[in-house]
């Protein structure tokens, strides 16, 4: 039975359990009541034999039959014979009936199951016969099925029958001594003050905590079968070593820090990681630069007269000075003063425990992994001969290359590609896909589009390249249409991929499918490494990372593991002009997952602040639950579409509506009231046309 279920019917027979006594305060019922439950009790206690088997047998029928009522035979079974011998019925009684029902499954279903699904049954087999034993033991006493369900599914694989029942004999004990008990103390209630005695408090408090008990404590057992082939050290230098000091690692330290743990970075490179250095804050202060020089191209369109010429020499010192001048929050003084000890160096994992750094052994509880991740070189031919550019390398350049090849269209292939164009350079980006922004719907990519091409920028879509190639005059791509391509300058931005060699990751098996095997709270299949952000191979985003860190080490400095990475209200931006933001589903991935949907649209034109500042293009797209204002996404292109996801984010995080945001004063003009707008879009589109003919009807009778 799940515990869910249990809880129910332990709550149900509690209640007439009350009720019953409260119409026993009344009087005549009361005695009536009592005089059966003792008449009861004591034809059980005069033939204790009899009794006992008629309810064995009872209780053996319902469980081979997959009839519902075990609990409540099971408090029965403490009420008339007491918690010793009424959990010994109990226990065998449940596992026999149990045995029975699987052997009628693997009799009447089998075979029939065998015969259309046999691959799948011969793969749970084998997995059965290497750790069978656990798996029964871990659903039995953590119920995620109820229990005629693992009965039934048992009997059609090839478990043998001794296995079975002795392994459910053991993993049910713990619950039916415990449900044992609450029937005992249920049935030693003679008073309404009886129901807040120690005894009736304590076995419920008992059945409360016992999925959480039984969670722990199969968790336990696995961590230590996991860990057996390994030599634990006898006391541990740290609490928490971590490998890597980019968002993820730092974020992790600060936290280990702030609960008082002792705790380790390792470090070869410059603390920040991708995103101090070669990402987030470089390219957003590149996409600024660039911005300005777009908008002074557009003097006239503002009234102004005038024109900047951009010195790209200038704008890349300004990029070093913008990473400089936010350094010292991610600094090695800054982190040590907080407690962090920082070591420089490449650290290698040798066990469960251990991690070697030049050439000294740490030992800590646990280990959190926060390489990050690489720009990806595609294995096209040529392309590692010519010099090719990646969000890594880009930044060492002194000279605006006169033609700059991008090949990608996603995020950072798109908002590179526009900067370097609004800077001065002949861009050409390239991508395989037939538009912009795969993760993206469609008109979204294709806002972008347009927006890039007016700006001069070359799309070349849903053609592959083939071959970088050298000519006299310089390297062209080859397409496979068998268009060649020049450039001066080429920038590779089509993903990354995880940080894995190196670390003895691969020696300890931990690298499935070219990314880090993780659970849902960061845990790796060696229970004591945790790994968080990019190398991950899951959400590579800064604020990911960041959050992923906090996991990661709550998880391993509690042990309790009860923090997950899942965070349906995750905002992304794409930093190009439009912007574009999102948070939620949009179409595509809401048709994709069959989850049905209304969308609200709000076009940025007609908002007054968009209006004042000549950037009314783009729109809002919403989706909501239908009939309901609860928010499944919303999608925001435009400019400061950023900053007004915020909105949204916080709305979906909170369980906030449209109706809310609709309801929330907003200051005009301003950006914000986009939101608002949307949401009074939506509101509109759903007032009923009945209401509004009465509204007027009744306005018209107030005028007389």
């Amino acid at each position: 039975m799940s515990s869910r279920g249990g809880k129910l019917l332990i709550g149900f027979f509690l209640a007439a359990a009350i009720v019953a006594l409260a119409v026993a305060l009344r009087g005549q019922d009361a005695a009536m009541l009592m005089a059966y439950r003792d008449r009861w009790m004591d034809w059980a206690a005069a033939r204790p034999f009899l009794s006992s088997l008629i309810y064995l047998t009872v209780y053996i029928a319902m469980t081979a039959l997959s009839l519902p009522g075990a609990l409540v035979l099971t408090l029965i079974g403490g009420s008339l014979f007491g918690l010793w011998w009424g959990t010994l019925l109990t226990s065998f009684a449940s596992t026999i009936g149990a045995t029975l029902a699987m052997l009628s499954s693997r009799y009447l279903f089998r075979d029939f199951v065998e015969a259309r699904f046999a691959a799948i049954i011969r793969r749970i087999d084998e997995g059965l016969d290497r750790d069978g034993s656990r798996y029964l033991f871990t659903l039995r006493l953590i119920p995620v099925f109820p229990f005629f369900l693992v009965n039934l599914v048992m009997g059609v694989t090839r478990m043998k029958v001794w296995t079975f029942f002795w392994v459910s004999q053991l993993a049910m004990l713990p619950a039916t001594l415990l449900y044992t008990n609450a029937g005992v103390e249920l049935m030693g209630i003679d008073a309404a003050r009886d129901l807040l005695s120690p005894g009736v408090i304590f076995a419920f408090a008992a059945l409360a905590l016992l999925p959480f008990a039984s969670k722990t404590l199969v968790h336990r057992w696995n961590d230590r079968r996991l860990l057996a082939k390994w030599r634990r050290p006898a006391r541990f230098d740290y609490n928490l070593v971590i490998l890597g000091g980019g968002a993820a690692g730092l974020v992790a330290s600060y936290v280990a820090t702030a609960a008082q743990a002792k705790v380790v970075l390792i470090e070869k490179g410059s603390l920040g990681g991708d995103c101090l250095n070669s990402g987030c804050v470089p390219s957003k202060a590149l996409i600024r630069s660039a911005r300005l020089a777009h908008e002074a191209r557009r003097a006239e369109d503002f009234g102004l007269a005038g024109f900047l010429s951009p010195d790209f020499s200038q704008v890349m010192a300004r990029i070093r000075r913008v990473i400089a001048r936010v350094e010292p929050h991610d600094s090695e003084e800054r982190y040590s003063s907080l407690g962090v000890e920082i070591i420089r160096g490449e650290g290698r994992i040798l066990d469960p425990w251990r991690i070697q750094v030049g050439g000294k052994v740490l030992a800590a509880r646990n280990i959190i992994v926060a390489t990050g991740a690489s720009p990806v070189l595609p294995p096209i031919p040529g392309l590692a001969d010519c010099g090719a550019l990646t969000s890594e390398t880009l930044w060492s350049l002194e000279k605006l290359p006169a033609s700059l090849l991008v090949l990608g269209g996603g995020p950072i292939g798109c908002e590179l590609a526009q900067a370097f164009a609004r800077l001065g350079s002949r861009v050409t980006l390239v991508e395989a896909a037939e538009r912009l922004l795969l993760r993206e719907d469609e008109d979204v990519g294709a806002a972008l589009a347009d927006a890039l091409r007016e700006e001069g920028v070359d799309l070349v879509l849903g053609v592959k390249a083939v071959e970088v190639r050298r000519r006299v005059e310089g390297h062209v791509l080859a397409l496979a249409d068998g268009r060649e391509l020049a450039f001066d300058r080429i920038l590779v931005a089509v993903g990354r991929a995880p940080r894995l060699k190196g670390f003895g990751l691969e020696e300890l098996g931990l690298i499935e499918n070219g990314r880090l095997a993780v659970d849902e709270t960061l845990r790796m299949r060696i229970p004591t490494i945790y790994a968080a952000g990019d190398v991950t191979g899951q959400r590579q985003f800064t604020h990911a990372a960041g959050h992923d860190g906090w996991v990661a080490a709550m998880n391993a400095l509690t042990g309790l593991r009860r923090w997950t990475n899942r965070v349906e209200a995750f905002p992304v931006v794409t930093y190009t002009d439009p912007e574009i933001a999102r948070v939620g589903l949009n179409r595509r991935e809401a048709r994709e997952q069959n989850i049905a949907f209304e969308e609200t649209r709000f076009d940025l034109a007609e908002l007054d602040r968009a209006i004042c500042e000549s950037a009314n293009r783009g729109f809002i797209s919403v989706l909501t639950v239908p009939g309901s204002d609860r928010i499944l996404g919303a999608t925001v292109v435009g400019a400061h579409a950023g900053e007004i996801l915020g909105e949204f984010t916080l709305a979906m995080r909170h369980g906030l509506g449209l109706g809310k945001i609709l309801a929330t004063i907003h200051p005009y003009p301003g950006w914000t009231e986009a939101a608002k707008s949307v949401a009074g879009e939506w509101r509109r589109t759903r007032v009923p046309g009945w209401s509004l003919g009465l509204a007027r009807r009744f306005n018209n009778w107030r005028r007389g």
